[in-house]
């Protein structure tokens, strides 16, 4: 069986909002755009996923053309079909018409040759919450020095 390949992660996404719960979701892709993928050339900063008309789409998420493609490259930007099953839709859709929380891609992998997002149900952090996660970060880090230290 194949390992999971990730070609691109969302790190803002885990300091710009507390992670509820995630999903695997396929993704419906143009052949350049799974060459490209595959290449790692692929941006998750500032996607997200929305749910219309009972149907999954991922906004914003920037793969780029890839380099031997010709005229049929495809556009970076373009709006991407996610595959879901109807419950999971369903159960997110209940999920995000409550206040505040959004779908935001944390990653994109290769599966047994298929390209995968993982999607988080996220509720954003204020302010103060992400320095409160930027210190116990700091505060962690000094702790394993120091420990290193007397080893």
């Amino acid at each position: 069986m194949m390992e999971n390949v990730v070609v691109a992660t969302n790190r803002k996404a885990y300091h710009d909002y507390h992670i509820e719960g995630t999903y695997e979701a396929g993704i419906s892709l143009l052949g350049t755009e799974v060459k490209s993928l595959r290449d790692g050339k692929a941006n998750l900063k500032d996607s997200y996923a929305v749910i219309k008309n009972s149907e999954a789409f991922l906004l914003n998420c920037h793969i780029s053309p890839y380099t031997h493609g010709n005229i049929q490259n495809h556009d970076p930007l373009r709006t991407r079909k996610l595959l879901l099953h109807r419950k999971e839709i369903d159960r997110l859709w209940g999920n995000i018409s409550q206040k505040g929380f959004t779908l935001v891609p944390l990653k994109i992998y290769f599966k047994n040759g298929k390209a995968k997002v993982e999607i988080g149900l996220a509720k954003g952090k204020r302010q103060y919450e992400k320095r409160e996660s930027i210190k116990e970060k700091e505060a962690k880090r000094e702790i394993e020095r120091h420990m290193r230290r007397k080893n």
